[in-house]
Parts: structure tokens; C-alpha cells; sequence
């Protein structure tokens, strides 16, 4: 049995441009993304080669602006090529999404001379950026951290450790934010690091569950010197801007999730086709045929979410409320169906011969990244009933 067989997936996209660039993936992903994914991620080999082909094919910046070298596709477009991503290998399609947020502080808070220096090549010009926010001591509570940038003339200087940073040590470029000011939120200012950096430096990469082909390390900035002009923003302005990026990173998760969890349900819904107990396929009793409709309706649901918070986005308006509920729908979801995955191919599901106990594996994490889903319930509350009371 191969180990997806993709079902249809309707898509409700807005020109024929859309529909040529879904095809497109789906081909890249079926052709080079797909056939490689477990024996790569057992390896934990990172495919740099599939990022550069993304790259010339103009995928690593659909959602900015063509006059820097994006692809000027709506989020809810931009997303569902996500989707695409992830169902066929989630270290690609999170990738991408992670290149995505690295490329926001610069694209929407950097000046004109910042953008048209710097957007054309980490949009299309094959690099590969990193988000640096996290730090050892301060995850979900990013506003305490404690890597700090000190003036120095025309230069900063940047001293500190980030942490489970997403392509650290392969990362061409890196978003940092660092402390510039007194503690708290708005002593925070974003800084745009190359990769290469003197004093820049990666620990060994995190010893993780799943996405071994994603490389997650410590950075370590020891006395990095960037030039005033590639602070992005003003003094101060930093945290906003992180949070900024993450309201539309939290979607990208979702799509991920969503990806995650089709890729699942494929994978259960040929084995229940194809296993046969008692004399007849197991795709005929009940108890299953229910749990392949929940798991059905739960990526429905999740897709519509996501959807529908992109398309508020693309409009303009505020959408950091449907961002959180997608991000905390679609990664639960995810965890449940790919757990159920494992359970319709019983036995098999535990082994590594089939990929539902890869998937399985994988959904864990994005419950976690860019924001855990208790911090998302946050979010949400804080938006219905107000900040909690001190």
C-alpha cells in the first residue's frame, strides 16, 4: 500500500491563477516532496534542495508584494499551498511557513531602502530565513527575554541565546528581537541578522519526536555587530511587530495542521479499504466508518476556520481573535485524527512501515510552536471578557 493516497480535496479558490499555482504543488509535492519523506525524516536529513526549487518556482513569498519578488496571492491562497506542503512532508511545509514569518517584520514595518535591498533575495532569491523570538527562559512569556542589543555608534551590538529556532545553524537570515530598552514589552526592537554573521553561532540541533528533518537549535549572538540600518522598525517597537508576525504565523500552523491531518486520514481511509478481516473489508463496520466521518468533519471544520480568519486578513481586517481559535481548532484536531489514524491501522499504525505514527508524532509539535494552544485559549478569552484582573 503507498503511503498516501490522496483524496480530492475541493478548493474554493478566487482566479485561474490560483488554480494553476494548486497544481502546480501538488505536482511538486507528489513528484519531489512525498516519495522521500520517511526515508528523510528518519534520517533527519533537512531537503535544502526542495527550498531552493520552492525558491526558483516562486513559493517562498506568495503572500507579499510582486515589486520585491513575492507572488501577490491572498493568505487564504497562500495557505492552502501550506496545506498542500504539509500533508506531503510537514518539515517543507512549516518551513515555508517559518520562512513566511521571518519575512514579516521587514515587509510590513521596513522602510522603503530596507525593503528593496533585502526582500528581493529572501523572497526569491533561495535563502531561508529564521524566526528569532524564544529564548531558554522565556517562551510563552517572549516579553521577559534577555538577549540584548547595545548601541554602539552607527551599529548595535547583540548579545544573547535564542532558542528552538526553526532551520537554526542553516538559516541564511534571522529576525532577532533583542532588548534595547527597560524590561517589558516595550523595551523590545527587531534587528534583521545574517546568517553569517561574525559571533553567530548554532548549538546542536534539539533531539526531537518528529520533524527530525527540521533542524531546531539554540543560536547563540556573542557580541553581534549589525548595522543601525538593518534594525527594523523603531526602538522599542520590536515586541509589537513579533506579535504582529505571529497573528498571521498561527495560520500558517493551522494550514500545516490541516495538512497533517488530511495526510492521516488518507492513509486510513486506503487501509480501511484494502484490510480485510472477518471476510469482508474493515472499512465495512460501523465503529470504524464513524471514526473516518469524525475524522472527516474535524479537517472540514479546521479548514473552513482558517479559511475564514485569511479572509479577514486579505481584507484588512482584524483577525488575531480567528487566528488564535484556527490555530488552537486545527492543531487539536490534528493531534485527535492522527491518533485516530494510528488506531484504524491497529498494529501497524505502532510501526514505522506506514507513516500515521510519523504523523502522529509530528501533530504534537504544533500544539506547541508559535504560541501553545493554553496561550491561544488565553488570547481568545482576553478578546471575549477583557485582561485578566492583577
Amino acid at each position: 500500500m503507498p503511503d498516501r493516497a490522496p483524496q480530492t480535496v475541493e478548493r474554493r479558490l478566487p482566479t485561474e491563477e490560483a488554480r494553476e499555482l494548486l497544481a502546480l504543488v501538488r505536482e511538486i509535492a507528489e513528484r519531489e516532496i512525498a516519495p522521500r519523506a520517511a526515508e528523510e525524516e528518519a534520517e533527519g536529513h533537512f531537503p535544502r534542495e526542495v527550498f531552493s526549487l520552492l525558491s526558483s518556482s516562486g513559493l517562498l513569498g506568495l503572500p507579499y508584494d510582486s515589486e520585491y519578488g513575492g507572488g501577490d496571492q491572498p493568505y487564504a491562497v497562500y495557505l492552502q499551498v501550506l496545506e498542500e506542503l504539509a500533508a506531503a512532508r510537514l518539515t517543507v511545509g512549516l518551513g515555508v511557513s517559518v520562512h513566511s514569518l521571518s519575512c514579516h517584520a521587514l515587509a510590513n514595518f521596513g522602510t522603503e531602502e530596507q525593503r528593496a535591498a533585502h526582500l528581493p533575495p529572501m523572497l526569491g532569491g533561495g535563502l531561508l530565513g529564521a524566526y528569532c523570538l524564544s529564548e531558554p527562559a522565556s517562551g510563552s512569556d517572549a516579553a521577559s527575554l534577555r538577549t540584548r542589543a547595545v548601541r554602539d555608534g552607527d551599529h548595535w551590538v547583540l548579545t544573547g541565546t535564542k532558542a528552538w529556532i526553526t532551520h537554526g545553524g542553516i538559516a541564511d537570515f534571522c529576525t532577532v528581537m533583542a532588548r534595547t530598552g527597560a524590561e517589558g514589552p516595550k523595551g523590545i526592537t527587531a534587528f534583521l541578522v545574517p546568517g553569517d554573521a561574525e559571533g553567530l553561532s548554532a548549538a546542536a540541533p534539539e533531539r526531537k519526536m518528529g520533524m527530525k528533518g527540521s533542524p531546531t537549535a539554540q543560536l547563540h549572538l556573542d557580541g553581534v555587530r549589525v548595522p543601525d540600518a538593518r534594525r527594523i522598525g523603531e526602538e522599542g517597537q520590536g515586541f509589537a511587530i513579533a506579535l504582529s508576525a505571529l497573528d498571521s504565523g498561527r495560520l500558517g500552523i493551522a494550514a500545516c495542521a490541516v495538512g497533517v491531518a488530511q495526510a492521516a486520514l488518507d492513509v486510513a481511509v486506503a487501509y480501511a479499504r484494502e484490510r480485510r478481516q472477518f471476510g469482508r473489508p474493515v472499512a465495512d463496520f460501523q465503529g470504524l466508518r464513524f471514526l473516518l466521518a469524525d475524522m472527516a468533519t474535524g479537517i472540514e471544520a479546521g479548514r473552513a476556520l482558517y479559511l475564514e480568519a485569511a479572509r479577514l486578513r486579505d481584507e484588512g481586517r482584524p483577525f488575531g481573535r480567528q487566528a488564535a481559535m484556527a490555530k488552537l481548532f486545527c492543531t487539536d484536531a490534528a493531534m485527535r485524527i492522527t491518533t485516530d489514524a494510528v488506531q484504524v491501522l491497529g498494529g501497524y499504525g505502532y510501526t514505522a512501515d506506514f507513516p500515521a505514527e510519523r504523523y502522529m508524532r509530528e501533530a504534537k509539535v504544533l500544539q506547541i510552536v508559535e504560541g501553545t494552544n493554553q496561550i491561544q485559549r488565553m488570547v481568545i478569552a482576553r478578546r471575549l471578557v477583557g485582561p485578566e484582573s492583577r
